[in-house]
């Protein structure tokens, strides 16, 4: 039986277009086909409407959160989903005929960050493609990606660049951490009010005004209970320095749940308020910034991935949504 054709209004659809259809289809939406294809979301959507144009035909009911196959597009999908079949299994020859990576790869995240979570992937990654480069640039300046030529940040954000292919990694809270013992667990922030505290900063002669948010909205807290003017035993610019010093039982930091997540699972560290967190105006997210394909290496899309796989943080593509 010969396949359905497509009468289109210029040139006949291309193997490119053809893939392109059948992964946007796979995904069950453009948010989830362009993090796939480490695209924007923006991007893949022309490309689909340019599809749409040239057949003349709309292959995709879109609502605000939804898509769903039209009639065309379901006879379009049975070819495309043959074409992406055949394009997956020549890359797969292709991936199983290389060496490994090789190149240089150039990262950069906040200070903290890297140093507690990246270091050891760096490692592991590193010893499974010999022929891999990397520069590392740990640091919390503000970075232009572009001109310093980085091929891979990671950074807290809630807006990343639009220009870039952002994934969600790692959920951040901020809280206060002490050595067992130094204090009771606490039930309002105002208890820390004469805590020796230990603060990220330059120091301060009058008092930190901090805007303490329950952890759970719906466990019953007020935001309004949550004020509270402090002054600060310690300040440092290093955030190490001053877990270490929790650490001696010097006093509380308030800190980054990922930069002491080895120490309160080893108990040498515990949350002295369990039920509060301070907001972080950058975003609540690590999340990977690589620019799109065919321009990000594909050693920076293959390490992503497996900090992803490591972190345990994928962020979930299935179903139609997000679109």
């Amino acid at each position: 039986m010969q396949a359905p054709r497509f009468q289109t209004q210029g040139s006949p659809l291309d193997a490119n277009a053809l893939e392109l259809f059948a992964r946007v289809v796979q995904a069950g939406s453009f948010a989830a086909a362009a993090r796939r294809l480490g695209q924007t979301r923006a991007a893949v959507s022309r490309r689909i409407a340019a599809i749409e144009a040239q057949i003349g035909q709309p292959l995709l009911a879109r609502t605000t959160r939804s898509l769903a196959l039209t009639e065309a597009g379901r006879r379009l999908a049975q070819r495309a989903r043959a074409v992406l079949e055949a394009a997956d299994a020549a890359r797969g020859a292709l991936r199983a005929s290389k060496a490994g990576l090789a190149g240089r790869l150039r990262i950069t995240a906040l200070s903290q960050f890297g140093r507690n979570e990246l270091l050891p992937l760096v490692a592991e990654f590193g010893a499974a493609h010999p022929g891999l480069r990397f520069e590392l640039l740990f640091t919390d300046r503000r970075i232009d990606l572009l001109r310093e030529g980085v091929d891979l940040a990671f950074r807290l954000t809630r807006k990343p660049p639009e220009d870039f292919v952002a994934r969600p990694l790692l959920p951040v809270r901020i809280k206060a951490y002490a050595r067992p013992g130094l204090l009771p667990l606490l039930d309002e922030p105002r208890a820390l009010a004469d805590a020796p505290l230990l603060l990220l900063g330059a120091s301060r002669d009058e008092l930190l005004r901090l805007r303490w948010l329950p952890s759970d909205p719906s466990g019953g807290l007020a935001a309004s209970d949550g004020l509270v003017d402090v002054q600060g035993q310690v300040f440092s610019d290093d955030l190490d320095s001053l877990v270490g010093l929790a650490l001696a039982g010097c006093g509380v930091v308030l800190a980054p749940d990922y930069s002491v997540r080895r120490q309160l699972a080893a108990g040498d560290l515990v949350d002295v308020l369990p039920r509060w967190q301070l907001p972080i105006p950058e975003g609540d997210c690590i999340q990977a910034l690589t620019l799109p394909t065919p321009l990000a290496p594909e050693s920076a899309r293959a390490f992503v991935k497996f900090v992803a796989a490591r972190l345990g943080a994928n962020a979930p593509e299935g179903g139609i949504s997000h679109v």
